[in-house]
């Protein structure tokens, strides 16, 4: 069954060329991941790979469309997924934003549905509070 999900959409100061370019080698993605996270994600330019509670998940880009859309779709993992980054224009750099669209039975859209969108969400926060000079809030940080 496919759910779909949105972020909020969150204004990111940085110009959206730049930004983009730091999402389309996913090897430059790793370097936002928290260092006690860092030993089990290997990445190359398309491919990305993580193991988080005993489930590899592997990504890998699907589409580039240049400074406007990076799709990222499963390539090895529970549930087949899409995840689409939207880098629009605005006065203040970067309108960003995200969505998923995920294959999930009934009892998984159930649990993880809001995770899902919660986790979106934080993301586009993270992502802003970064560029404008804030310690982003990753949750299990001290």
């Amino acid at each position: 069954m496919a759910a779909h999900y949105e972020s909020k959409h969150g204004s990111v100061a940085i110009p959206r060329e730049q930004l983009y370019m730091s999402f389309t080698d996913l090897r430059m993605l790793t370097q936002a991941i928290p260092e006690q996270y860092r030993d089990s994600v290997t990445a190359d330019y398309d491919h990305l790979s993580a193991t988080v509670q005993g489930f590899t998940i592997s990504v890998k880009v699907a589409e580039r469309q240049p400074y406007s859309l990076i799709r990222i779709e499963d390539d090895s993992a529970p549930f087949h997924f899409t995840l689409i980054a939207h880098f629009d224009p605005s006065p203040e750099g970067t309108d960003f934003s995200l969505e998923v669209d995920a294959d999930l039975n009934l009892m998984m859209k159930a649990l993880l549905g809001g995770k899902i969108k919660d986790g979106l969400d934080k993301a586009v926060d993270a992502l802003v509070a970064l560029s404008h000079g804030k310690k982003p809030d990753f949750p299990g940080e001290v």
